[in-house]
């Protein structure tokens, strides 16, 4: 039986958010091979026994979460030279040694490149050590900085020149790396690089009556989604709104109150939370919006909109990495216009709900993206 390690800084169960859904696919992946899966988290994790034989656990101190605290914090990483979640995760060394004791292991996969400077500690501990890029950090800050006002700007796109240079030396020191996209994989050099393509579980075709609703999902604490919903709140919205007297906006997700001050005070606009069926709430809705203006990686929102059978409005850079079965427009103008356009147009909102329901069923799924891993990536020869 082969022995398989994931190195976790973010806990996968329960499955909520697009990193969560990301490090599930890999754990049930090694699982269905038959493998012993262990998981290696910094935060604490309840994992299902039939995917993982054990969890083991290094603690994280807890930092201060106030603005003051944030901020000083990041003005010492960016004194040191640090990027911030390199710098939260790091000097643990000797900890990770204690937890592992006598393992050993065929292979690990460290979760995220925030844990990438441990990868000569995991050589020490498995046959092959892979990193998987859920996003490449130094074009996730750019985008940040691009989206950002001019001092923040200048701090994010430092972090963004410190991750590009980190990125350079630690990762072909990797067996191999798991990317989202072939735009992902353009920006590794000197690696091994396999497209892995994110992906959701499989979703039966349901037909679900909707209402004059447009939805926008995801984790309201991560920053890319809190400038999505300023954005389209700030200039977006209150065209739709004055010109279809019957249309919400409802934001699904954990965390609401992030965004909570943005949106309050409006009745047409519904915070749902964490909800037990995301799927269920997103395709009640006419219009999937992803009004992204930064991050790195794929769309998790938009492969559930895909499943649901609901149409997708997006930037390009919130589209990136996927095909075209949805609607592109950037700025605010011609977003509204785009929307604007498929409230009135039900026959071209239906051909992109079956353009982007067959591209789920062909791609997006677990069992899709599995072969990817089979022939390629770290599961080749299990």
């Amino acid at each position: 039986m082969k022995q398989v390690l994931l190195v976790c800084p973010e806990a996968p169960y329960p499955v909520l958010g697009g990193g969560a859904q990301r490090i599930a696919s890999l754990i049930e992946y090694f699982a269905a091979r038959g493998c012993a899966v262990d998981l290696l988290t910094f935060v604490p994790c309840q994992a299902p026994a039939e995917f993982v034989r054990e969890v083991l656990y290094v603690p994280l101190p807890a930092n201060g979460r106030s603005l003051g605290s944030r901020v000083l914090r990041n003005a010492g990483r960016l004194v040191r030279g640090v990027p911030p979640l390199i710098d939260r995760l790091a000097g643990f060394d000797a900890i990770v040694r204690a937890v592992l004791g006598s393992r050993r292991y065929d292979v690990a996969v460290l979760e995220h490149f925030w844990v990438a400077p441990y990868v000569d500690v995991f050589r020490c501990y498995a046959e092959r050590v892979w990193c998987d890029l859920h996003n490449i950090e130094s074009r996730f800050f750019r985008t940040m900085a691009a989206a950002s006002g001019p001092g923040a700007a200048w701090a994010l796109r430092r972090f963004g020149r410190l991750n590009e240079k980190l990125e350079a030396e630690l990762l072909p020191k990797f067996d191999g790396c798991l990317v989202c996209s072939e735009e992902d994989a353009r920006l590794v050099r000197g690696a091994r690089v396999v497209v892995y393509p994110n992906t959701i579980g499989w979703h039966e075709r349901t037909e679900r009556e909707k209402g004059q609703t447009l939805v926008f999902s995801g984790n309201m604490e991560y920053h890319p989604n809190q400038q999505a919903v300023r954005w389209f709140h700030g200039s977006i919205w209150p065209k739709l709104r004055s010109r279809f007297p019957g249309l919400r906006w409802r934001l699904v997700g954990m965390n609401p109150d992030a965004v909570r001050p943005v949106v309050c005070g409006d009745s047409r606009i519904e915070l749902t939370g964490a909800v037990e069926d995301a799927l269920r709430e997103i395709g009640q809705a006419q219009l999937a919006v992803v009004p992204l203006l930064a991050g790195s990686g794929t769309r998790i929102k938009i492969l559930e909109a895909w499943a649901a059978g609901t149409a997708v409005v997006s930037t390009t850079l919130g589209a990136e990495g996927l095909p075209g079965c949805l609607r592109i427009a950037d700025g605010a103008e011609a977003f509204e216009r785009a929307v604007v356009e498929l409230l009135g147009d039900p026959a071209e909102r239906r051909r992109l709900e079956e353009a982007g329901r067959t591209a789920y069923e062909a791609r997006y799924h677990r069992k899709a993206g599995w072969a990817v891993l089979d022939e390629e990536g770290p599961g080749r020869n299990f």
